[in-house]
């Protein structure tokens, strides 16, 4: 049975900054040539194929970069939930000209990061930082400013998002440009989904749910302006899959099948 609990990280950044902040342990296992990262229990919080360190390993992984089927090049993406950086490591290589920013709370996750999943130094493009997703997406600087925003926020239980209001989604749909696009890592299987899904109707005007994969995960795509799924639409989401798959190798007619079994 799961244990309802308040995440340690969730319940620490409401704590004054006088106080030393306490996080759930960084550990790490390895099988079949892939490093997996986790927070002291069983579950995975990130992988990385040892010999492929900028290819996000995991299919949920793969499924949070499905806003490239919109988004050709992108200016501007944030990740919020660093984990072992394998969205940030893809899109750095991927869009070399766009500017990454990564948030994370721990600041364990990103020395591990750096130090045993070859995450970059901060560059002109590259900015990972410590902080609160909540304080970066209520930042009005950072407002009208994302074409891609991918919010993976789990703490040590893995079973729901850290952040998961309708206000906190509604923060994320401010920073996004008018056409951009919101990935989220979800657990279909946990009371969590049913909650998050309808702040994410809330506050977007459109919401798709690719099919589950690994141990319940379903990545939720959200749109701040609605996108047309008709037949023509369609046949350009398809030679966009195709183009996707040639330059990246990502799965992308697998996204577009997905999207298509919930029409």
């Amino acid at each position: 049975m799961l244990i309802k609990r308040k995440s340690i990280e969730q319940v620490e950044s409401s704590r004054p900054a006088t106080r030393k902040p306490r996080y759930a342990p960084v550990t790490l296992s390895e099988m079949d040539g892939v490093r997996y990262l986790h927070f002291g229990t069983e579950w995975v919080q990130g992988a990385m194929r040892i010999r492929k360190p900028d290819w996000p390993e995991l299919e949920y992984a793969q499924q949070m970069m499905a806003w490239m089927l919109w988004i050709k090049q992108p200016q501007r993406l944030a990740q919020l939930g660093l984990g072992t950086a394998a969205l940030t490591k893809f899109c750095y290589r991927q869009f070399p000209e766009a500017q990454v920013d990564a948030i994370e709370l721990n600041p364990s996750v990103i020395a591990i990061c750096a130090s045993m999943f070859k995450l970059p130094p901060n560059d002109e493009h590259l900015h990972v930082r410590e902080m609160d997703a909540l304080d970066y997406v209520n930042d009005e600087a950072n407002h009208g400013t994302l074409d891609a925003l991918q919010v993976d926020l789990y703490d040590a239980t893995a079973r729901g998002p850290v952040l998961d209001s309708a206000d906190f989604y509604s923060a994320c749909c401010a920073c996004l440009a008018p056409h951009g696009i919101m990935t989220v890592n979800l657990f279909g299987d946990h009371p969590s989904y049913a909650k998050n899904i309808k702040a994410m109707k809330f506050a977007f005007e459109q919401v798709i749910c690719l099919p589950e994969v690994h141990d319940g995960n379903v990545v939720a795509i959200a749109f701040k302006t609605k996108v047309a799924l008709d037949a023509e639409a369609q046949a350009a989401l398809l030679e966009r899959a195709k183009q996707i798959v040639a330059d990246t190798k990502l799965p992308a007619k697998s996204w577009l099948k997905g999207i298509q079994s919930t029409l």
